[in-house]
């Protein structure tokens, strides 16, 4: 039977949900690039991060943080991305605004070249036409309806799809783990 694969995301229908904003530093000082937790890549340690709230609510698991949607997580989801996915994450303590309960940036540290595009409801790329990213050229400008091929991604229980970033793929296995253990906040669909 094939690995099956969801991407993860927020789930912007649970009610009294709270949002949180871009992470700062401790300081309240803007970071120079509010994009880099959502890169799929490994990032330096990054110095004590806070998170401000941009509209109270209930605490959730899993947020995505701001303009630049870094993935913000409880202690208890940290643990099990901490166990069960450690070669694919990096997880930065941060201190969110008002709580005082432990919360990480999630960093997915791994991008796998895996759209399945033909499977897809529909793909646009980058053309050497669009003069404003230039450096984007071949990269995805919008998936609609993300399928990946399964048979490209070895070893890897959480991942970002090479050229949609945006996307956070997680395996079954992490997926039900998540499930299992209650968490509120993340929505999962099947890829």
């Amino acid at each position: 039977m094939a690995q099956r694969y969801f991407d993860l995301s927020m789930d912007e229908y649970v009610k009294g949900r709270w949002y949180l904003d871009d992470p700062t530093s401790v300081t309240g000082q803007a970071l120079e690039d509010v994009w880099m937790f959502s890169d799929g890549r490994p990032i330096a340690p990054q110095a004590q991060l806070r998170v401000p709230i941009s509209r109270p609510g209930i605490p959730l698991d899993i947020e995505f943080a701001g303009t630049g949607l870094a993935p913000v997580v409880s202690g208890r989801v940290a643990s099990i991305f901490r166990e069960m996915a450690p070669d694919d994450v990096q997880l930065f303590p941060v201190e969110v605004e008002g709580e005082s309960s432990p919360y990480f940036i999630l960093n997915v540290a791994r991008t796998i070249r895996c759209i399945d595009d033909a499977a897809c409801r529909e793909v646009q790329l980058y053309t050497a036409d669009d003069k404003l990213h230039a450096d984007r050229v071949g990269e995805y400008r919008s998936v609609i309806g993300l399928r990946i091929d399964p048979a490209k991604v070895v070893n890897a229980r959480v991942f970002r799809p090479w050229g949609w970033p945006a996307a956070l793929i997680v395996d079954e296995e992490l997926k039900d783990a998540l499930e299992a253990n209650g968490i509120s906040g993340g929505r999962f669909d099947e890829v």
